[in-house]
């Protein structure tokens, strides 16, 4: 079974990773087990030139799995193949409390809008994607089509309306 999902989205610059990362925090304080999604540009690459992966990588080979006594990492080379679909992925993240997924604006689960201002004058999603439950603003008293609205600072708050709209247990500490 897959652990419940829930998204930040909004426009470029909005601030999502920020948010995303301050919600992570929460969680995992209050002992939940959070895996992060990040749907990224195409041009987005985790190795740097000169290291081992990296050589490996350009070598040619279409997956690199590094491990160390603190962490492993896999990386896998499209080399013109699709990109993985959210499915697949979302079955690497068995085992976790939570899935806050950062990005993938119009896939079928809920999500927290940003909207700050002065970062974007595309208009707002909310109205457009039924998954958009709630909106986290810089201006807090905008019109929201009756969508619960919190500041963006009020992190404690999102995380408590993530944890209810989900119906999240308690965490495994």
């Amino acid at each position: 079974m897959s652990p419940p999902i829930f998204g930040i989205t909004g426009w470029k610059n909005s601030g999502k990773t920020t948010l995303t990362e301050r919600l992570i925090a929460v969680f995992t304080g209050r002992g939940y087990r959070v895996c992060a999604v990040k749907h990224a540009h195409e041009s987005f690459d985790i190795d740097q030139p000169g290291r081992d992966s990296y050589r490996l990588r350009e070598a040619g080979a279409r997956r690199v799995l590094l491990s160390s006594p603190k962490r492993w990492a896999l990386v896998h080379e499209l080399a013109g193949d699709p990109e993985m679909p959210l499915d697949w992925l979302l079955g690497e993240a068995a085992g976790f409390d939570l899935i806050l997924i950062e990005g993938y604006k119009r896939e079928p689960f809920p999500k927290i809008e940003i909207r700050r201002d002065g970062t974007s004058s595309r208009q707002p999603l909310a109205g457009s994607a039924p998954q958009i439950v709630a909106i986290a603003s810089d201006r807090p008293s905008e019109e929201t089509d009756g969508l619960p609205v919190f500041h963006l600072d009020d992190i404690g708050g999102m995380a408590d309306f993530i944890t209810a709209h989900l119906r999240l247990g308690a965490a495994r500490r």
